[in-house]
């Protein structure tokens, strides 16, 4: 499958922004994250309180420049912040990452190490192409939140227009840029085909998360990879 995103619907508004795109097919994922995963995960969970004891988390790059992100458009509760907000908050005060699969376990650590939004999609229960862009009125999703309780399509909750998401030609696929993903599309120990975003907003190597999240993909979920990244020069690419 050819796999295309546009960035070109906030790029003005948001010249630093970068997403990565790592397309995966063929993989085998682990329903339990492997020992030597594990190995791994724990190491880098170590490394992040090392380096950022003591720390306020508005005082780590990565986390400040989505704060800055979500306040210009308009996102000023503290209860919305980024992915990667939420795995550096959690593993700072002591808690482990989730355990979810191994696909997904991988990405969070990569996620961790680079202190950049990593999430993914079931290339099979997804319609490219795909884009960041701004809401609008009939936009559809399902908060994993809602799902995980029962309530389905009946807890749907479109997003607001003007709020930044990630879409493909029918859904959103990830609320708030990288707060919440659509459990329409989550990673599943059967899911063979996948797209995963990695973003950056003015601070961290989107290339280098992306070269070690295709090593771990490799290393624990065998298949084949590729990828490219967008930015304010390549607003459009093709994976």
């Amino acid at each position: 499958m050819t796999v295309t995103l546009s960035i070109g619907a906030v790029a003005s508004a948001f010249p630093r922004y970068r997403a990565g795109v790592v397309v995966a097919a063929d993989l085998v994922i682990p329903p339990e994250r492997p020992p030597a995963l594990d190995a791994l995960i724990r190491e880098r969970e170590e490394a992040a309180r090392a380096r950022w004891a003591g720390m306020e988390l508005s005082a780590i790059p990565g986390v400040a420049a989505w704060r800055e992100a979500y306040k210009a458009f308009g996102i000023k509760q503290t209860r919305y912040r980024s992915s990667v907000e939420r795995l550096v908050k959690n593993v700072l005060a002591g808690r482990e990452l989730p355990r979810v699969n191994g696909f997904v376990d991988l990405y969070n650590a990569v996620s961790l190490a680079h202190v950049l939004p990593l999430g993914a999609d079931d290339l099979d229960r997804v319609t490219p192409p795909f884009a960041f862009r701004y809401a609008v009125d009939g936009d559809t999703f399902v908060d994993m939140a809602d799902a995980a309780n029962g309530e389905g399509e009946a807890g749907a909750s479109p997003p607001k227009p003007g709020e930044v998401v990630f879409a493909d030609a029918e859904k959103v696929l990830c609320r708030r840029w990288n707060w919440r993903q659509d459990a329409r599309s989550l990673i599943s120990p059967e899911t063979t085909r996948a797209i995963v975003t990695v973003q950056g907003n003015g601070a961290g190597d989107v290339e280098a998360a992306v070269a070690d999240l295709r090593n771990l993909i490799a290393a624990f979920c065998g298949g084949s990879t590729q990828a490219a990244v967008a930015d304010a020069n390549a607003m459009s690419i093709t994976v």
